[in-house]
């Protein structure tokens, strides 16, 4: 039901939204120099801090050299191409690389979730 949580437009989304409240505030605070604009500037930053760090600390998380490690290097026609850098993408956003290293590849949870990831890189919906 909320799956739409774990999307990259969701994240862009309320980072626009966040930017949008933090440049009114500091609007009004100039107009009126209250303090309670202040205030409602620190509580937007700290409540954006809270809501994105997980996603950054996960998907950004990955250096270069170990995505190039991990990744599946599917060969064969294109749509399986696709659906091996989506498979990995995934990967990059739901693990970090200790997580990901320390993993059961044989575990029920890891499972489910390549076969989460793979029913939703196949999926062709708009939404």
């Amino acid at each position: 039901m909320f799956d739409f949580l774990d999307s990259d437009w969701f994240n862009i989304t309320l980072e626009i939204v966040f930017l949008i409240l933090i440049s009114y505030d500091v609007k009004k605070y100039f107009e009126t120099r209250k303090w309670e604009y202040i205030i409602n500037i620190v509580l937007t930053i700290g409540f954006a801090i809270w809501a994105l760090y997980p996603y950054y600390n996960s998907y950004v998380g990955w250096k270069e050299n170990q995505k190039s490690e991990m990744l599946s290097h599917c060969s064969g026609d294109e749509s399986s191409t696709k659906l091996c850098k989506c498979l990995d993408d995934a990967t990059f956003k739901e693990y970090t690389y200790d997580e990901y290293r320390s993993l059961d590849k044989n575990s029920s949870d890891y499972k489910k979730f390549v076969k989460d990831a793979k029913e939703e890189c196949l999926d062709d919906s708009w939404f």
